[in-house]
């Protein structure tokens, strides 16, 4: 398995999905876009995963390389039809390079709260083994608030409607933090923009009490992923081009 990921900042990485590729022997290619890391060809892997970030996906003007991210998930997607894992801004930005529309939240969406399958989720192969309520992570300030003609929509919670989506076979958007692990709270609790985001949703003492109210919620975090990582890999499929 040959993966290449987007990143939009160094710490906001593909979390506990890089234990489940070291343990099955994949050695992720990591490309930091914002940074100005160039986009290698796409011949040479089978995955494109693209992670969050503190953009917004219509900043384009301040972040110019936006414009060739999304040409570049629109090609992977579109034109070459190969598998597509997107979180956060990621799953934003597949919406986006395929024509549907994502916007600002009223609120950010920060902290521990469910998201409901929809019956496309509970029949879909990604998500196989999961019950139709999973307990979840946010962290997010943007929705998806019109999917791209032709996506399924598979996940939804009571502030945000497309929490997962499916775009064809094998493209398939999260906006909830299925990577979380251990560090994730304390990590991003440093970022400005991310802080200014938890103050905002939890206020204070709401974002006191959140690395709290997470650290049970871990080993069941955990085995969400690792179930979403063997379905995904399960779904790919050995020698695939």
């Amino acid at each position: 398995m040959r993966i290449l990921v987007f990143q939009h900042l160094a710490i906001e990485h593909p979390g506990i999905f890089r234990q489940f590729w070291r343990e099955d022997g994949y050695h992720p290619t990591t490309i930091e876009i914002d940074e100005g890391e160039p986009i290698p060809s796409f011949d040479n892997f089978d995955l494109l995963v693209v992670m969050g970030g503190p953009q917004d996906v219509w900043q384009e003007d301040r972040f110019p390389w936006l414009v060739q991210e999304k040409a570049a998930i629109r090609r992977w997607v579109v034109e070459i039809g190969k598998p597509y894992l997107g979180i956060c801004l990621g799953h934003q930005l597949l919406a986006s390079a395929l024509g549907g529309k994502v916007g600002k939240m009223p609120v950010p969406e920060v902290g521990l709260a469910p998201v409901t399958l929809t019956r496309d989720g509970m029949s879909d192969p990604t998500l196989t083994g999961f019950p139709q309520t999973v307990d979840s992570f946010h962290w997010h300030g943007a929705e998806v608030s019109e999917p791209p003609a032709g996506a399924t929509v598979l996940a939804s919670s009571s502030l945000c409607a497309v929490q997962a989506m499916r775009w064809g076979k094998h493209a398939y958007g999260f906006q909830y933090h299925c990577e979380i692990e251990p560090s994730t709270v304390d990590d991003w609790g440093q970022i400005p923009a991310y802080r200014a985001s938890l103050i905002k949703a939890l206020g204070e003492e709401g974002a006191a009490r959140l690395p709290g109210e997470v650290l049970p919620r871990l080993p069941g975090f955990r085995a969400s992923a690792l179930q979403l990582h063997r379905n995904l890999m399960t779904m790919i499929g050995p020698g695939r081009p």
